[in-house]
């Protein structure tokens, strides 16, 4: 992915670029504030660990379902007011998966939330990347760093939270009131006019009219291209399934395998994004130094090795130390698959991104009931080992990435 020729910013991009740190920050907490509640909504519902995973996979779910139609709500309101739009939408469904009594409904509003992070998600990176062309260089890794910073504040706050005793609709409700008012603030500092141009490569949605030489096969679509996707959507997908390890288990395994406080539970989550947040912001330098490559057999082997022997010799610390080497391991995995599909011969701009960003969002969809299903028969334990198997898959088919110093990738 190119970018334009270097300009000078001034004061309306440093602004907009604040505004979309801001964006990227309340999506990374909104949810993040919910993740460490599960294990009492779980307790609450009176459900097991097989109907847990299918009702959790809701959120992703969502997210699938209303990929397409994300770039049709851009175009009509813009990038950043959709992104603010359903950002508030967002919290008012984490609202009301907090506050419902019923799997059913729990599922429901879980869904609808993720449909609507899924327009945040495309509708924000939409915005960051004109704010980018402003530059006329990557900053879009910037963000994502700041998602991360989020989700660690997020899990913080609900961490507090569950200290203090503050029960969860008031929690959420404050949640939700702190970062839509961020949001909506945000949206006045942001780029005025339409989202013209390569923003739109982002998107998630094909233009009318336009042949995808995807489908059906081109002439210049060979079999090793075809291959070289397949791997890039696997190395991106593990990246995935690691994180929503994290996000899903973390918190319910350190409670009721490992006896830990609901408070200090909470910190399996906040070790893994936080580990992640660090990786990202070395990512680069060391795909710039050691190639992309190295960096991605390197992380899938720390984050294997270090699941891997929590698992092995289960307490609290060693675990927590575990999830940290995981979403360390996994952090620059799915700028890396997409920066590498766009680029794929015989694909046209932004084809290979578009597959790998779609396709990986069935990590997330697939994780929760086949973990669930696995812990309800041997184990939360062994539904675990999805993480060291992710970063075993990653040191296998890493070769498909460049062995040479690359430039900068985007996620």
């Amino acid at each position: 992915m190119t970018t334009d020729v270097l300009r000078r910013t001034g004061p309306a991009e440093r602004q907009a670029r604040a505004a979309v740190a801001v964006l990227f920050f309340t999506n990374g907490a909104l949810f993040a504030n919910l993740l460490p509640r599960y294990p009492q909504i779980k307790a609450d519902l009176g459900i097991g660990n097989a109907a847990y995973g299918l009702a959790v996979a809701a959120f992703p779910a969502g997210a699938v379902v209303a990929g397409l139609g994300a770039g049709v709500l851009v175009r009509r309101l813009g990038s950043a007011r959709a992104a603010v739009a359903s950002t508030l939408l967002t919290a008012a469904g984490i609202l009301v998966a907090g506050l419902v009594q019923s799997v059913v409904l729990f599922a429901v509003a879980l869904f609808l939330a993720g449909a609507m992070d899924a327009f945040t998600d495309v509708a924000q990176n939409a915005h960051g990347l004109r704010v980018q062309r402003r530059y006329g260089r990557s900053i879009i890794n910037s963000f994502h760093a700041v998602w991360s910073i989020g989700a660690v504040t997020g899990g913080a706050m609900a961490a507090g939270a569950i200290a203090l005793g503050l029960p969860l609709g008031p929690h959420l409700l404050i949640s939700g009131l702190v970062f839509g008012v961020a949001a909506c603030v945000a949206l006045r500092f942001c780029l005025p006019g339409p989202d013209t141009g390569p923003a739109e490569e982002t998107e998630v949605q094909e233009e009318p009219g336009e042949k995808e030489p995807t489908r059906g096969g081109s002439p210049g679509l060979t079999s090793r291209t075809r291959y070289v996707l397949a791997a890039l959507v696997l190395i991106a997908t593990a990246g995935t399934l690691v994180e929503d390890a994290g996000n899903s288990w973390a918190a319910l395994y350190l409670s009721d395998s490992l006896n830990a406080s609901a408070a200090l539970a909470a910190s399996g989550f906040i070790a893994l994004a936080g580990a992640q947040f660090v990786g990202r912001v070395l990512g680069d330098r060391l795909v710039d130094r050691f190639g992309q490559r190295a960096v991605a057999r390197a992380g899938g082997f720390v984050a294997a090795a270090g699941m891997g022997l929590a698992l092995a010799v289960p307490t609290v610390p060693g675990t927590v130390l575990g999830f940290a080497a995981a979403g360390f391991g996994v952090a620059t995995l799915v700028p890396a698959a997409m920066h590498e599909a766009d680029e794929l011969p015989g694909l046209r701009p932004g084809s290979g991104l578009t597959i790998v960003s779609w396709l990986m969002r069935l990590g997330f969809l697939l994780s929760p009931p086949v973990v669930g299903l696995v812990a309800d028969e041997a184990g939360l334990r062994f539904g675990l080992l999805v993480v060291p198997l992710a970063g075993a898959l990653v040191v296998v088919l890493a070769r498909v990435l460049r062995a040479g110093g690359a430039s900068r990738a985007e996620r």
